[in-house]
């Protein structure tokens, strides 16, 4: 059989397929973006179609940038944007609805009541996650609830849910296989990452029929073969895992205390925790990481919703820069007598605040202010924030979390400004991998491992490549200025004190 492995990552602003050869080295491409749909201030949507179609064309697109068969594909790997859902009709597989987003705040009210009610330390306590609008389960209790005839055909079993995942292996399977994985599963608000499984209570107050979810499997497992009309010839799929559980695999954070941080749209700080089921008190979220031959590894997150769409906002928005590289370079001209600080709550705060009400706010503006000190502001807003969850992920663990370096993935990490101020804030040492497609990476692992023709998990974490390592050198009086500054901003910008 051949070491070939493809990996479709569909993300929140597109979806790419990357092919690895034997030596885990990417050899082919694929990727297209799809569009954004906002009906109203804070829902964000997805047309699954678009999503569906520009997999569809990344895969042949990636074949063919190799010269490659199906055929000669020994496995595929899959990671998703987390959280995001789809419901859709089981015979014709047609959505009922777009897909309801990750990013999207409509079920903010929804989750308000329930804390009202005092229903939150009940999900916390069994799925590690928060009442939020960020988690999948209330998004699927809106779309039965306002989608027209959606609850009472739920309720007579002609409608399956999922998140991204599940749809599409639904569709690469020629409706087969309603699957999913732990680390999908346990972003949901449904699943007892505990006793791993649905849990019928929590699907009770959220009114979601059991049987509108998919079968949960290990994250390298049998999720089926692929429809041969598809590609031309059946696939077998091997691994899925959600994006950031994929980055943690691919950055080989194996052992307990290791610690990633993936910078896309958002940013994800993942700290392996073993065996250990840590119960934040500092509001993180406690998730499955990987759950290998029935074995389950878990991990805290720190989920911070704004990083590379700050810098979106000044190429799109502000219309300051023209690409995203422009950032750095503009960001070491602005005027270092400024304290300006970019509180990007565009979407509300992520952990540690939690507040889904929270908007955007920019604090220390002079008649001196200009776009290189917008650029400046935006790029720390990131460094701050994952300040912020290494600070919690410390007191939430103190003898595991003693981490003494974090290594980095996503867009953003190819700016040497941003992680050198990464580690000068963090003080301490950032690593920047070889390869920065690491949640693709820990896809394609997780298939080709379990297809047999990739290596194991300690060989895995032997070929991790660093790319340069940024020790922080900043003046103690500096960061601890800039950092109190950070907090005043944020404490000024909550809805709710803390």
């Amino acid at each position: 059989m051949s070491g070939f492995v493809l990996a479709i990552d569909q993300g929140t602003t597109s979806s790419r397929a990357i092919v690895f050869d034997d030596k885990m080295q990417a050899v082919g491409t694929g990727q297209q973006e799809f569009p954004q749909h906002y009906p109203a201030s804070g829902w964000v949507e997805h047309d699954p179609e678009d999503i569906w179609t520009s997999v569809v064309a990344t895969v042949k697109a990636a074949l063919a940038d190799t010269g490659l068969e199906a055929s000669d594909i020994a496995a595929i790997g899959i990671t998703n944007q987390r959280e995001t859902v789809v419901i859709w009709d089981r015979e014709t597989g047609k959505p009922v609805h777009n897909a309801i987003v990750w990013q999207d705040r409509r079920t903010a009210a929804l989750c308000e009541k329930l804390k009202g009610e005092g229903l939150e330390e009940t999900f916390t306590a069994r799925t590690g996650l928060l009442l939020d609008p960020y988690f999948s389960g209330t998004k699927f209790a809106w779309l039965l609830e306002n989608v027209d005839g959606a609850r009472q055909r739920a309720e007579r079993g002609e409608l399956l849910a999922g998140t991204i995942d599940t749809f599409l292996i639904w569709r690469l399977t020629g409706g087969r296989a309603h699957v999913t994985d732990a680390t999908n599963a346990s972003r949901t608000l449904l699943y007892d990452i505990g006793k791993n499984a649905w849990d019928d209570e929590l699907l009770s107050i959220l009114g979601v029929p059991r049987a509108l979810l998919p079968e949960v499997k290990d994250t390298a497992d049998d999720f089926g073969v692929t429809d041969r009309a598809l590609f031309g010839a059946e696939i077998p799929i091997l691994g899925v895992a959600g994006d950031q559980q994929a980055a943690t695999i691919g950055q080989a954070c194996f052992e307990p205390g290791m610690l990633k941080s993936t910078y896309g749209t958002g940013c994800f700080a993942v700290l392996n925790t073993g065996d250990t089921l840590v119960h934040s008190k500092n509001r993180l979220l406690t998730t499955i990481a990987y759950r290998l031959d029935g074995k389950t590894t878990y991990a805290l997150e720190g989920s911070i919703f704004v990083a590379g769409a700050a810098v979106q906002w000044l190429r799109d928005g502000l219309k300051v820069i023209e690409t995203a590289a422009d950032s750095g370079t503009l960001a070491d001209a602005a005027d270092p007598t400024q304290d300006v600080y970019l509180v990007p709550a565009f979407v509300g705060l992520g952990a540690p605040h939690w507040d889904a009400e929270a908007r955007g706010a920019i604090f220390g503006l002079t008649r001196n202010t200009g776009p290189a000190e917008f650029a400046r502001a935006a790029l720390e807003s990131v460094v701050f924030q994952t300040r912020d969850l290494l600070e919690a992920m410390r007191k939430d663990w103190p003898d595991g979390a003693e981490t003494k370096v974090l290594r980095v993935d996503g867009g953003m990490v190819a700016s040497d400004w941003t992680m050198q101020c990464l580690a000068d804030i963090l003080d301490a040492p950032v690593d920047r991998p070889t390869v920065l497609e690491t949640t693709a990476l820990g896809a394609a692992w997780l298939a080709g491992s379990r297809a047999g023709v990739w290596p194991g998990m300690d060989a895995f974490a032997e070929r991790w490549a660093l790319d340069r390592q940024f020790t922080p050198g900043m003046d103690e009086a500096v960061r601890e200025r800039k950092l109190k500054g950070w907090r005043d901003a944020v404490r000024r910008t909550l809805t709710r004190g803390e």
